[in-house]
């Protein structure tokens, strides 16, 4: 019995002894396994707190700020400051309802070295606001942009700039935020009565203090038949009011040297608008204000005119100020594109060829009968009465997209990006509403050139019924763009972008 008993002791023993050994083999392969796994996603954890502490060690670190006026979106909300982004691009421009005014606004921006993108309404109301730090509207009608952005693209813009994106609104991008518009400045617009709505050429400006005017020694800047503010409220801020209008400036179609020898009183009576440049006198000019967090900034004076030196001062220093982050110490960089030009077409270059050739005709017939001339290569100067705005757009524009269908200069497009099938639809499209377009385009100038030796011309209503019948037809019952002329230069704008983003 008691070897038995010894037995099973000695038993339990070397069982007891080999589970402890067992166990001490898997602890140890434990370790040499498990250990390297942990450490393994230890280290990747830390390597992923370390990579977000560097984001937000970039993210929190801060610009270059004017010591006096920090932008809005720097300022304390609560107890908190807001910071800027640095991963949002600097500027959004509209293109929409822009025409003209958009080629010269990116050409001006281009001069000045300035970053920028294009964008539409509907690129707008999906959002797309979300990537950029400031929002510049050009000119254009105000009522036109307001209705291609539609509720959501007008909602879309306010949000951003609620929550501290920047806004600039030149000219009719102005008007566009009063509260004749989507109200980011609780200020309006004078009535067409009350203004004098044809001022076109160089003004002197009595400039505020502020930084946005660094590096400008002489105010002298140009206006381009701009609306006028009501008196500024007071929760906005007067930048800049008018001086003077120069001499070599026009009140409709008449020189502000020659109004002043005749006597304007006697050719406001005779024109039934008012034209004497002196009424601009200490009238707002550029205004600034804050909606929610973010600035707002409003010009009728086109600091975008290529060519100004004075104007492209105000825009880096206009984009050191609502898009802080980018310097204008450093000159943006192009890439060289690399991609295939368009195919040479012997059909292509005959339609492109034929709406040049019809332009240049309706330019040359107004031209000849002393309706117009070029005030600069993008801008028409013209008698009171008929459309030049328009026809100089028309002409500005074939021209641009001209030149970048079959020019040598480095704008053309390229054909990896584009439905060449569509592109030939388009022109041809384009070719086929421009060529009628012109026709009746030229009787009507020539029969408002030789009403005008018999009466004064308005370029709203007009005694010859002819007259009346033509000018409906072409451009509608409003001084915005309307009629035959609306439908022929919706598809030349959406021509002309497409090219633009692809080059």
């Amino acid at each position: 019995m008691d070897k038995i008993y010894n037995f099973m002791v000695d038993r339990i023993k070397d069982s007891v002894k080999i589970f402890f050994r067992t166990t001490a083999v898997y602890r140890l392969l434990g370790v040499l396994i498990c250990n390297p796994v942990i450490l393994f996603k230890r280290s990747c954890f830390e390597w992923v707190v370390i990579k977000q502490n560097m984001r937000n060690l970039r993210e929190t670190t801060t610009w270059r700020i004017h010591p006096q006026e920090k932008p809005m979106a720097y300022r304390k909300t609560g107890s908190q400051h807001r910071v800027k982004d640095v991963s949002k691009r600097a500027c959004a421009l509209l293109w929409d309802e822009s025409f003209a005014w958009g080629l010269m606004a990116r050409q001006a921006l281009t001069e000045a070295g300035l970053p920028f993108d294009l964008l539409r309404s509907e690129e707008i109301s999906g959002g797309a606001l979300s990537r950029y730090r400031m929002l510049y509207v050009p000119g254009g009608w105000a009522s036109q942009k307001l209705f291609a952005l539609g509720d959501r693209g007008q909602e879309e813009i306010k949000r951003f700039v609620e929550e501290g994106g920047s806004y600039l609104g030149i000219c009719g991008g102005a008007g566009m935020a009063t509260e004749d518009g989507i109200g980011l400045l609780p200020i309006r617009r004078k009535p067409t009565t009350e203004r004098v709505p044809s001022v076109s050429g160089p003004v002197r400006l009595s400039l505020a203090g502020h930084r946005i005017w660094q590096g400008v020694d002489t105010p002298i800047f140009f206006a381009w038949w701009p609306s006028q503010f009501q008196a500024a409220d007071q929760r906005t801020r007067v930048l800049a009011c008018y001086e003077e209008v120069m001499p070599d400036a026009f009140s409709s179609d008449i020189s502000v040297a020659d109004g002043r020898v005749i006597d304007w009183p006697a050719l406001e009576t005779r024109y039934g608008i008012l034209l004497d440049p002196a009424r601009l006198h200490g009238e707002p000019a550029v205004l600034e204000g804050h909606f929610g967090r973010g600035n707002v900034f409003l010009s009728l004076i086109h600091f975008d005119t290529p060519g100004d030196p004075n104007g492209a001062a105000v825009l880096r220093n206009l984009w050191d100020y609502l898009a802080s982050g980018w310097s204008s110490e450093s000159p943006v960089k192009k890439a060289r594109s690399r991609r295939r030009p368009l195919p040479d077409s012997a059909e292509f270059r005959d339609v492109i060829d034929g709406i040049k050739t019809a332009v240049s005709d309706l330019i040359s017939t107004g031209s000849r009968n002393f309706l117009w001339y070029w005030r600069n290569p993008l801008l028409l100067q013209w008698r009171r009465g008929v459309r030049g705005l328009e026809y100089g757009t028309l002409a500005v524009m074939m021209e641009e997209i001209g030149k970048r269908l079959g020019g040598n200069d480095g704008r053309q497009a390229h054909a990896s990006s584009l439905d060449l099938l569509r592109l030939r639809k388009d022109t041809s499209e384009i070719r086929d509403q421009l060529i009628p377009f012109i026709e009746k385009a030229k009787r009507l100038v020539i029969r408002e050139r030789f009403y005008m030796n018999t009466a004064t011309l308005s370029p709203v209503e007009c005694a010859d019924p002819e007259i009346n019948r033509l000018r409906l037809e072409l451009f509608g019952s409003a001084m915005s763009h309307g009629g035959d002329f609306k439908q022929l230069i919706d598809p030349i704008d959406r021509l002309l972008f497409n090219l633009i983003r692809d080059s």
